[in-house]
C-alpha cells in the first residue's frame, strides 16, 4: 500500500515540474486534469476501510478535477483563441528550477516537521508543500488568466494532499465541501475570465491595470 502511494505522490511531483516548463495550455489542462484524478485515488487508498463515504470523495474529486473543470477550461480557451502562455514574467527554465529547488527544500522542511502519530508515507508532506508552491508559482510568474487558474487548481491540490493527513480528525464530507468551494471558484473564475477576454479582446490580466473607475 504504501508503495502505490509513494509512486502515486511521485507521479505528481513529475506534473509539477511539468506544469511549470510547460507553455501549450492544453497541456496544463490535461496535466492538472491527470493530477487530480491521481488524487482522487488517495482517500480510497488511505482510508482504514473502503466505505461509501471514501468512493463518494473519490467519484467527486474524478468528476470535479478529472471532467467538469477541465471542459469549463477547455471552453474558456476556446472562447479566447489562444493556445500558449507566450509572455510569463519569469521564464519556464528558470521556473522549473524554482520547483525542483523548492522540492529539495520541501524534502528537508518535512524531514524537521514534528508529526504527531505515523503517516502512511513520508512523501505527503514534502508533495503537499512542493504542488502548493507549483501553484503559487503559476498564479504569480503566469500573465494568462487561464493559466493562472491552473495555478490555483494546483495550489488546492497541494491543500487536498496536505488534508490527507488529518482523515482521521476530519470527516471526508469536509474534503466535498473544499470540492464544492474549488468548483464554485472554478466556475466564477472562468465567468471573469470571459468578460476579460470580451473587453480586452485579451488573456493578459496586466491589461486589467488600464481599469480607471
Amino acid at each position: 500500500m504504501t508503495g502505490t502511494i509513494n509512486s502515486l505522490l511521485v507521479v505528481v511531483l513529475l506534473v509539477n515540474l511539468f506544469m511549470l516548463g510547460a507553455s501549450r495550455m492544453r497541456g496544463l489542462i490535461h496535466a492538472a486534469a491527470a493530477q487530480g484524478v491521481i488524487l482522487s485515488f488517495m482517500p480510497l487508498l488511505l482510508a482504514a476501510r473502503l466505505d461509501w463515504i471514501a468512493v463518494v470523495v473519490a467519484s467527486v474529486t474524478i468528476g470535479l478535477k478529472g471532467l467538469i473543470i477541465p471542459r469549463i477550461l477547455h471552453k474558456a480557451l476556446r472562447d479566447a483563441k489562444i493556445k500558449r502562455e507566450v509572455e510569463p514574467m519569469i521564464g519556464f527554465l528558470p521556473t522549473m528550477l524554482l520547483g525542483a529547488l523548492g522540492t529539495v527544500l520541501s524534502l528537508v522542511l518535512a524531514a524537521h516537521l514534528p508529526v504527531v502519530g505515523h503517516p502512511v508515507s513520508n512523501l505527503v508532506i514534502p508533495v503537499s508543500l512542493s504542488t502548493i508552491l507549483t501553484g503559487f508559482l503559476l498564479l504569480t510568474t503566469r500573465v494568462k488568466a487561464i493559466t493562472q487558474v491552473i495555478g490555483y487548481l494546483i495550489l488546492e491540490n497541494g491543500i487536498y494532499i496536505f488534508g490527507m493527513l488529518l482523515l482521521a480528525a476530519v470527516p471526508f464530507l469536509v474534503e466535498l465541501g473544499i470540492l464544492l468551494d474549488l468548483f464554485v471558484g472554478i466556475f466564477v473564475v472562468s465567468i471573469i475570465i470571459h468578460h476579460i477576454n470580451q473587453t480586452f479582446s485579451s488573456m493578459d490580466t496586466r491589461q486589467l491595470t488600464a481599469l480607471r473607475e
